[in-house]
């Protein structure tokens, strides 16, 4: 069995501040706690928000997830599928900006059958890609080295959201998409 320590996550093992009428939904629940950085919340729209992966595949993997609470895609009303899609543009730009990815990987896993750890609540992931990113770790022994910590990610992202155009930043630093 291959064991990977991670004492940063005993953070969100015990956290406090869980909301009971959420009903336990990690993607309702983060972006209601109000600490953007410390929850890895990135970049917020009118009807969804960006956020850091916490078992990344690569730096940088982000997920843009709709604030609506469905498991089904045709469950979004249009209002909140199209801001999900322009969050989704402004998260490869900002990815691309940040980390200078020569590409992605961006999909939804819908259903249980998809094999997602959530899936009662859609969330697109976006994975950045380098060409000649290959080495023996994935090959040899099942296992894939993250080189930037998540906080140095975040901050770059950060920043990256920050300087589009049609944004602001709150006084705690939550970046805003203005106008969905």
């Amino acid at each position: 069995m291959d064991q990977v320590f991670a004492p940063w996550r005993i953070e969100w093992v015990e956290r406090k501040g869980k909301n009971p009428e959420i009903d336990d939904c990690v993607f309702c629940e983060l972006p209601e706690l109000g600490d953007d950085e410390g929850n890895l919340v990135v970049a917020r729209s009118d009807h969804a928000f960006v956020l850091l992966n916490n078992y990344p595949y690569n730096p940088g993997h982000a997920m843009v997830i709709p604030d609506r609470h469905t498991g089904e895609y045709g469950d979004l009303p249009d209002e909140v599928l199209l801001d999900h899609a322009r969050l989704k543009q402004r998260t490869f730009d900002a990815l691309d900006e940040a980390l200078g990815a020569d590409g992605f990987n961006a999909g939804l896993n819908l259903g249980d059958g998809a094999g997602g750890s959530v899936d009662d609540h859609l969330h697109t992931h976006v994975v950045p890609r380098w060409e000649g990113d290959t080495n023996f770790m994935p090959v040899l022994s099942d296992t894939k080295v993250i080189v930037e910590a998540l906080e140095d990610t975040y901050d770059r992202l950060h920043d990256a959201f920050a300087a589009q155009d049609g944004t602001t930043v709150s006084e705690s630093g939550a970046v805003r998409i203005d106008g969905g």
